[in-house]
């Protein structure tokens, strides 16, 4: 097979597997944490040369599940207030604390916080409209999407 077409071929899985290739989701963390891609590769713990591979699809997948959970936690880091908001000391400690994780795989287990975290996701909500319009907004939605809705009401409320 050519190498355009295999390079097709690997987006197309990482699409399947990934959500969206690889490549944009690398490329997103870069711009967010303001470092290189070698940087990047570091605090993952994959070298620059594999991630740069992955990147460009002429690999399909990430074989190390930790570096995978490392992405996912990395993801997470970008909307933690300080860190959304460009905080250089937020950021490294963010980066940091990535790069020194030791998660462990199992089927039974995932190294990332899956759970709901709603502090997050008000404070963001907070940075970015006025309550009055969030509590509109809460409204229109409330029939067809109720926990979007909820989301919205209690970022709309008064601290």
């Amino acid at each position: 097979m050519e190498d355009h077409k295999i390079v097709q071929r690997n987006l197309a899985l990482q699409r399947e597997w990934y959500g969206e290739p690889l490549g944009d989701r690398v490329r997103r963390l870069v711009v967010a944490f303001d470092i290189s891609q070698a940087f990047l590769a570091d605090v993952l713990g994959i070298s620059a040369p594999m991630l740069s591979q992955v990147m460009s699809g002429r690999r399909a997948k990430i074989g190390n599940p930790a570096v995978l959970a490392r992405l996912i936690m990395l993801e997470r880091k970008v909307l933690v207030p300080d860190v959304a908001a460009g905080k250089k000391e937020a950021m490294m400690r963010a980066l940091e604390e990535v790069r020194a994780s030791r998660p462990s795989v199992t089927r039974d287990n995932l190294p990332v916080d899956i759970g709901r975290n709603d502090r997050v996701a008000v404070a963001a909500l907070r940075r970015v409209a006025e309550a009055g319009d969030l509590t509109a907004a809460a409204s229109l939605l409330n029939g067809k999407f109720p926990e979007l809705a909820d989301l919205l009401r209690r970022a709309g409320q008064p601290q």
